[in-house]
């Protein structure tokens, strides 16, 4: 569905459809929240949504050009592609962060045997 949002509107919802709230976005744009409410409501008026969620869908089908026509296999194959690509970013963002890396690892080995060494000669020496 095409529509002419004003320049205000489309400000307002890209923040929303990038999951801002009306108080973020009253004082992103020195406005007030009753004025951001107001701006909603004619928003969704002009692109038939009625819920946040069918607005950032619209804004992000409208601005990266992606057919709201889609078959519901099609957007379901999507929809699944982009939660895979979703999931797999975060196992590896966590696992490169839960890793050690090699010389942290290899300096933790040397302190170690450092350590089981000293316990050694002491339990030597006492004996």
């Amino acid at each position: 569905m095409t529509s002419n949002l004003t320049k205000r509107e489309d400000q307002i919802s890209e923040l929303v459809a990038w999951g801002a709230a009306k108080k973020d976005i009253s004082r992103l744009l020195f406005i007030s929240e009753h004025t951001v409410d107001k701006h909603i409501r004619n928003i969704y008026e002009k692109t038939g949504c009625t819920k946040i969620n069918e607005l950032s869908a619209w804004w992000f089908c409208k601005h990266f050009n992606i057919s709201v026509s889609l078959s519901p296999l099609a957007g379901r194959i999507i929809a699944t592609a982009l939660v895979i690509i979703f999931v797999y970013g975060e196992i590896r963002e966590t696992s490169q962060i839960t890793r050690p890396n090699s010389r942290v690892r290899a300096r933790t080995e040397r302190v170690m045997s450092r350590a089981r060494r000293s316990k050694g000669e002491d339990y030597r020496i006492a004996n």
